[in-house]
């Protein structure tokens, strides 16, 4: 039992990029004190670093990514499966970097007009198939982890593109603290994409709520439609009844 909980808690850390240690007591179970036992064993794995609260997976490690695409694969694509029949001929579209969003383009048609934006590279390369789509790769840094593009010129997104529909991503979701992510380059990308999107979609699958990370770029009441495998209850169905939030279930 004590190694399942730490294979689990590993993996629940690679996921997540960041977490706090009270989140892990909650999310296991278990006393404070078994949880920093089982963290001082965690950090003893390369990938992990100690940071003050809690633990985070190193910068620069690309398991952590390659665990999170494998990670409920199937949850993904039948969200990103959902997301991908709101896609019309002629939308501007942006596709945020994620283990979901990434596989939105394996359910287009091939033959659709569209514009897409991203700083993606798994969806630019998944972009190839589509025959009549103009594609734009933003941010001039590429970062290994998270197979993305970051860096972005002052209001670049802002000022020289439309979108009319955003899929986005989130390393974490809750009512309080919004839309959320762990890195302030991807911070920048996903703030000015929610600030010039005309429809917010939100593709999140049942991990992804009640847990925090370092940054919030949008909240929660910005999203038009959330994507997800998660059944609600009180308090996020008032929530998104009171905010016009409408959810969309992937099973």
């Amino acid at each position: 039992m004590k190694e399942k909980r730490f294979e689990l808690m590993k993996q629940y850390i690679l996921d997540h990029s960041h977490v706090s240690l009270k989140e892990l007591e909650e999310e296991f179970n278990v006393s404070m004190n078994t949880i920093r036992r089982d963290v001082n064993k965690i950090l003893k794995d390369s990938r992990f670093e100690k940071v003050y609260g809690g633990v985070s997976v190193k910068e620069g490690t690309l398991v952590d990514f390659e665990y999170r695409n494998i990670e409920n694969k199937e949850d993904k694509k039948a969200i990103a499966q959902k997301a991908a029949s709101y896609i019309e001929a002629e939308d501007l579209i942006y596709i945020d970097s994620g283990t979901t969003t990434k596989y939105i383009l394996d359910y287009v048609d091939e033959n659709i007009p569209l514009t897409i934006i991203t700083n993606s590279l798994d969806v630019v390369l998944k972009a190839e198939k589509l025959r009549k789509a103009n594609i734009f790769l933003i941010g001039h840094i590429f970062k290994k982890p998270t197979r993305s593009f970051v860096g972005l010129e002052n209001d670049e997104l802002s000022v020289k593109y439309n979108i009319t529909k955003a899929f986005m991503a989130a390393t974490a979701v809750s009512i309080n603290s919004g839309l959320m992510n762990s890195d302030i380059m991807e911070y920048e990308i996903k703030r000015q994409v929610i600030d010039k999107a005309g429809k917010i979609f939100l593709l999140a699958d049942e991990t992804k709520f009640d847990h925090s990370t370092l940054l919030t770029y949008a909240d929660l009441s910005d999203v038009d439609l959330l994507i997800t495998n998660k059944k609600f209850t009180d308090p996020y169905s008032s929530y998104f009844a009171e905010h016009n939030i409408d959810v969309l279930h992937s099973i």
